[in-house]
């Protein structure tokens, strides 16, 4: 940032220059890697003679030879002597040696990168296998100067937008072209992707004019504003996904401002192309597919809601206390199933939050079971649990009856109370709290002998589907409540981790 003291306008100190400098040049490294086919880092100096990897990426369109990130760690000895000689060398210049990744030879380039004052401030590594290394020789001289330009644009800071571009594929196609708009390379998979629009002929030597798609205007638009662009077009009912990325060469100065921000001139474009058909086609029909889904359980929550209003109809008319029971307990229930139908109709997510359907539940609970006569509060604790939507059904059931439970049983006898439900998670487990400090159990209860329809519902659920534990006790002191508690492993969804906590 500037400042402005009594008019005059204060210019940004080289440190706070270099700094923004190893910004743009990071944002570069993701494309960087992958156009390259190379894996890259970026070493700074820490302290005396101390250097780590500041930053880090590695390639999508070929298998990175490091099987973690490095980056935060210190360099290893061998590294750190070829960076502090890195950081010394003048003049610039590209030179590969062999070192060891993984315990197999790979090729290496140590590139300074100068800052504002002309020293540099970071060191480059490109790392590749000798086989892609050798493959990369083996390509057009036209590709490697464009290649090593992007590099070095990229290294002085001048590679805007590339944080904005997606990551390049090992099925993208790629084309060079000149300043003149020339065509100066084409890549086997884009040769390929050319001749699906009509291209037969060779393009190299060509204008770029003379294919009549969007890469003229892509091209001609990134080098105007210094900038790489990305653009969806459909051509000839294909879908192609363009990259436009603008590189610069060298201009003649000091040599250790060769690398320097500003001290070079337009050179070509790199233009990639993808084609996005199929994926699209997919992405449309799954949208499709997921709309038809959300209105399905739209539906079935409509038609749930349609019963439950026919069951409460059937219960003021009934005149017998034990079918009106049964008649609101079924309502209930079937409002509970409604209410995870409801989340699915508005949200195509496989997942689900219990915590959100207990809120539901709860609400409806207060609004439709509780007496109004009677001081009784229910509240929610815990975390953001989401779950698939099989358990989270189940565990909407289970809720809801052992809170019913609770209100039937524990308060017959008393006008106000607390219940508290408790959602928790256990790491490869989930536990269910409900409590409340109500009427305790008697002596010798169990729920398979003594338990209520609505228990022996929970039981049945949390042990066949859950494929958890149900347990029921009285709390620390007898007569003063009874604690529920429900135990269930996480359940995997499509055979692919764990659903855990979020949020």
């Amino acid at each position: 940032m500037t400042s402005r003291d009594n008019g005059v306008c204060a210019q940004p100190a080289p440190a706070a220059k270099d700094g923004a400098l190893l910004r743009q040049v990071m944002a570069a490294l993701p494309i960087l890697a992958d156009l390259s086919r190379t894996d890259l880092l970026l070493y700074r100096m820490s302290g005396a003679d101390q250097v780590v990897v500041e930053a880090q990426a590695r390639p999508n369109s070929l298998s990175p030879l490091y099987p973690q990130l490095a980056a935060g760690t210190p360099a290893t000895p061998s590294v750190r002597a070829e960076v502090l000689k890195a950081f010394a060398a003048r003049p610039w210049r590209r030179h590969v040696r062999t070192a060891t990744v993984q315990g197999a030879p790979v090729a290496r380039e140590l590139l300074p990168i100068y800052g504002h004052a002309g020293r540099a401030i970071a060191v480059l590594g490109i790392d590749t296998s000798w086989l892609a290394h050798e493959r990369q020789l083996r390509r057009s001289i036209h590709f490697r100067r464009a290649l090593h330009g992007l590099q070095e644009t990229a290294l002085r800071g001048e590679l805007a937008g590339a944080e904005d571009l997606a990551p390049f594929g090992e099925h993208d196609g790629v084309m060079v072209v000149d300043v003149d708009m020339r065509i100066r390379y084409v890549s086997g998979i884009a040769a390929n992707l050319y001749r699906r629009l009509g291209y037969a002929e060779s393009l190299v030597g060509q204008h770029i004019s003379v294919l009549e798609t969007r890469d003229e205007a892509l091209a001609l638009a990134a080098l105007h504003e210094k900038r790489c662009l990305e653009e969806q077009a459909t051509e000839h009912d294909f879908a192609w996904v363009r990259k436009a990325l603008p590189f610069r060469r060298r201009s003649l100065g000091p040599t250790f401002h060769r690398l320097a921000p500003g001290s070079s001139r337009p050179a070509g474009v790199i233009v990639t192309i993808h084609d996005a058909t199929e994926a699209l086609r997919r992405e449309q029909e799954l949208k499709i597919k997921s709309a038809m889904i959300q209105e399905i359980h739209h539906r079935v929550k409509n038609n749930l809601q349609t019963i439950a209003s026919l069951l409460r109809l059937q219960a003021r008319r009934a005149s017998d206390p034990t079918v009106i029971r049964l008649l609101e307990e079924s309502v209930s229930r079937i409002l509970s199933v409604a209410v995870v139908h409801e989340f699915l109709s508005q949200n195509e997510s496989a997942v689900i939050s219990i915590r959100e359907v207990g809120q539901r539940i709860l609400g409806q609970t207060m609004a439709g079971v509780v007496d109004p006569s009677k001081r009784i509060s229910l509240k929610l604790q815990g975390g953001n649990l989401y779950l698939p939507t099989q358990q989270a059904t189940v565990c909407a059931l289970v809720l809801n009856e052992l809170v019913q439970n609770a209100l039937e049983h524990g308060y017959d006898q008393r006008d106000e109370g607390l219940i508290v439900v408790t959602l928790r998670d256990d790491g490869e487990q989930v536990t269910l709290l409900v409590e409340d400090d109500g009427e305790g159990l008697p002596e010798g209860f169990s729920v398979a002998g003594d338990g209520s329809l609505g228990l022996r519902i929970v039981q049945t659920l949390v042990e066949a589907d859950l494929k958890g534990r149900f347990m029921l006790e009285n709390a620390r002191r007898a007569g003063l409540g009874v604690k529920a508690t429900v135990v269930f492993p996480k359940s995997t969804l499509g055979g692919e981790g764990r659903w855990n906590a979020r949020g």
